[in-house]
């Protein structure tokens, strides 16, 4: 299979819940693909395809279906894998940065103790969409001196433009306006 036949599969299992989670918003499932094992088996694909080429120490991901993938990129690549949680869940020294939703504030942590300076790091996610908890977690990394490659996500909601506030790369495999 080819690289656009596996996005089409991809897309395909993506499910789409219109006024979810309140009227006027398109929900953008990734769930549906883990249901479909030929699209979860391309999704695999493309990730390993797409990562082989980046040069990195860590894989960072967000809380929570960042973790989905994170460690699934780190098994492939060799390299550690860990969480950017939020307020709260994470042991040891940490540092923290917050960030406004349309709802209210929130939290994210990072454990400092697994990152060296200048550590070449991967950032997770399933979804970008407005950019504020992907730009939070760029700047809780950046609070460790760490370097930022990449940030990866599955999909991304071109038209809300998260990726212009981030300022370091982002590859999206599925792109809806």
């Amino acid at each position: 299979m080819n690289k656009n036949e596996k996005l089409l599969l991809l897309r395909d299992a993506i499910d789409t819940y219109p006024d979810f989670p309140k009227p006027g918003i398109i929900f953008r499932d990734i769930f549906g693909v883990f249901r479909n094992i030929a699209a979860l088996r391309a999704l695999k694909d493309l990730l390993i395809e797409h990562i082989l080429f980046l040069e990195v120490d860590l894989i960072i991901a967000l809380d929570s279906r960042g973790f989905l993938f994170g460690p699934l990129i780190s098994l492939e690549l060799g390299k550690p894998f860990l969480p950017i949680r939020k307020k709260g869940k994470l042991p040891g020294k940490v540092v923290q940065r917050s960030y406004e939703l349309e709802y209210g504030e929130e939290t994210f942590e990072l454990q400092t103790q697994y990152i060296r300076k200048k550590s070449r790091v991967l950032i997770v996610d399933d979804l970008l969409a407005t950019g504020g908890s992907m730009e939070a977690a760029i700047e809780t990394v950046k609070l460790t001196e760490a370097e930022i490659v990449e940030c990866l996500v599955i999909i991304e909601l071109t038209g809300l433009k998260g990726r212009e506030k981030l300022g370091v790369p982002v590859h999206s495999f599925i792109q809806y306006d």
